[in-house]
């Protein structure tokens, strides 16, 4: 069994102590990231607040973000790249730019953010390239930049590195419409368990389900139809209702369970299970 982590007053505090899982002090004032997907929503979210804590951020996506280059101009590393192009990614994984950014640092990390919904509906109205795209996106460009990350830091010895995938709940849980979403995200959390199995030197990992969070993708889910997504109305009722927390505020404990010593004791989490635990522990 792994450990229970409860956040109270912003820090972390464990229930059950798993002995098997490395508890490690992360140096936030020698870490690098590297963020995918950092252009916008949750991804801009997380590199700013990596960036706010003093972390240098690697930005990887099809745009750059003026914004953050212009708040955290001495922090941030940005490269235009569209993860669906396989051979773009591996001849930029290819080329020295990764390592020499991470070789610097003590602490190392990936945060492997960048996602896509579509195509939803059911089978029959899925476009194969939007497939194609999303197994690309959500799968493929993920795998190869953990691979490569682990690659580019074997060498250093006294180094720490750790791997985040946000996820999603739609791993976890099937829901109709969204067989390619689920799909991918399983993918990601089993990608997961099996190297947090295999127990490579100084690497924790942890594929994240973060929870409804009020982006550009749950716009895109109103903007779907019933047909398509039977569940369309719930999303349509927490957005009404203002039940949805902003990119920011989930992307802060995101970060905090990234740099956090129980970072990894879970190979798949759900960071709800934090806010749940905190408020069972402060009645």
């Amino acid at each position: 069994m792994g450990d229970w982590w409860l956040v109270v007053g912003g820090e972390y505090h464990s229930a059950i102590t798993n002995q098997h899982s490395p508890m490690l002090n992360l140096n936030v004032d020698d870490a690098a990231a590297v963020v995918t997907g950092h252009s916008r929503g949750l991804g801009e979210a997380i590199a700013a607040e990596l960036l706010a804590r003093g972390v240098r951020v690697l930005g990887v996506a099809r745009h750059e973000n003026s914004r953050l280059a212009e708040q955290f101009s001495s922090k941030l590393q940005q490269v235009k790249l569209d993860l669906a192009d396989s051979n773009a990614l591996t001849r930029w994984l290819g080329s020295e730019t990764l390592r020499r950014f991470l070789e610097p640092a003590e602490s190392r990390l990936l945060v492997n953010n960048a996602g896509v919904l579509q195509p939803i509906g059911p089978p029959e109205t899925q476009e194969v390239e939007a497939v194609w795209r999303a197994v690309a996106v959500n799968v493929g460009a993920p795998l190869m930049l953990t691979a490569a990350f682990v690659h580019a830091t074997n060498q250093a010895e006294r180094s720490e590195r750790r791997v985040l995938h946000i996820s999603s709940g739609a791993g976890r849980k099937a829901y109709a419409g969204w067989s390619i979403y689920c799909a991918t995200k399983a993918a990601l959390d089993h990608h997961a368990r099996c190297i947090a199995l295999g127990a490579s030197p100084r690497l924790l990992i942890s594929s994240v389900a973060p929870g409804v969070i009020d982006t550009e993708m749950q716009a895109e889910i109103r903007a779907s139809t019933d047909d398509h997504f039977p569940e369309r109305p719930r999303f349509v009722a927490m957005h009404r209702d203002n039940a949805l927390p902003s990119a920011a505020q989930r992307a802060e404990a995101i970060v905090e369970y990234l740099l956090s010593d129980g970072f990894g004791s879970e190979a798949v989490f759900d960071l709800r299970d934090l806010q749940r635990s905190a408020r069972g522990a402060t009645t």
